[in-house]
Formats: C-alpha cells, structure tokens, sequence
C-alpha cells in the first residue's frame, strides 16, 4: 500500500487550483491549524461530506489486566476521534473518487392509474413431504 504524502498533497492542490505550490502549502497549513486549534478548544468540526473532528475526555476508571486478573487503575485522558462521513465512505467503498451526493428530490402525488395498482402477493410454493424412512428388517 502505497500512501500520499504531503509533499504529494501540495503537488496535486496546486494543480487542481491552478496556484504555486507555496499558496496551496500556506492554504493547508492554516487549515489544519484551525481544525487543530478549534478541536483543541473542546468544539467539534464537521466537514459535509467528508469527516467529522471530535474531542473526547475519558474519565478515569477501574480496568481488569487480562493476563493476571488483577484489577488496574486506568487514568483519566483525552483522544481525538475522526469520523468520516456518508459522502466520504460511499466514495471510499465504490473506489470511484470524490462525488457529489445527489439532490434530494421532492415526493410527487401520483394519480392512481391501472399501472400503479398493487400486484396480488406471490403464491408460495407448496411444501415438500419428507419422504419416510426405509425401515430395515
């Protein structure tokens, strides 16, 4: 598996935004800068579509270590969770790239026609009998 860079990122930023490399550098930083400091300050950040920045304070708890059995003492701490969002899954998942989701369209009236009459339910076909046994004698 072979990973994107930054150097790669800036690379492939410039030339989609048609800019130097040193605008999209100087675009990136800032943005991770404000992602950064604004999860720091405890408020979570949503980009639509694609992922989701959270804060999470774990409280202090007792934990059990699997190996002896004993009961260990599991300090108080802080992680980040990112959590990537519908658009960017489906995109992952389909491996075909970055698309925009489509519009939500709006439910129209349909006339009762012949054509939208619901159907009689499918027959279920009859069971089939086991056959018995052959006793041997």
């Amino acid at each position: 598996m072979v990973a994107m860079n930054r150097s790669q990122l800036l690379n492939e930023l410039a030339e989609r935004n048609d800019v130097t490399r040193k605008e999209a550098d100087a675009w990136l930083t800032s943005f991770t800068e404000v992602i950064t400091s604004t999860v720091a300050s405890g408020t979570d950040v949503a980009i639509s579509g694609f992922a989701k920045f959270r804060r999470i304070d774990r409280p202090a708890r007792m934990a059990r270590n699997p190996a002896t059995g004993e009961q260990v003492r599991v300090a108080a701490k802080r992680v980040a969770r990112i959590t990537p969002l519908k658009a960017f899954k489906d995109a992952v998942l389909s491996g075909k790239g970055a698309r925009k989701a489509p519009a939500k369209r709006k439910a129209t009236a349909k006339k009762a026609t012949k054509a939208t009459k619901k159907k009689a339910p499918a027959r279920r076909a009859p069971a089939k009998k086991k056959k018995a046994a052959a006793r041997r004698r």
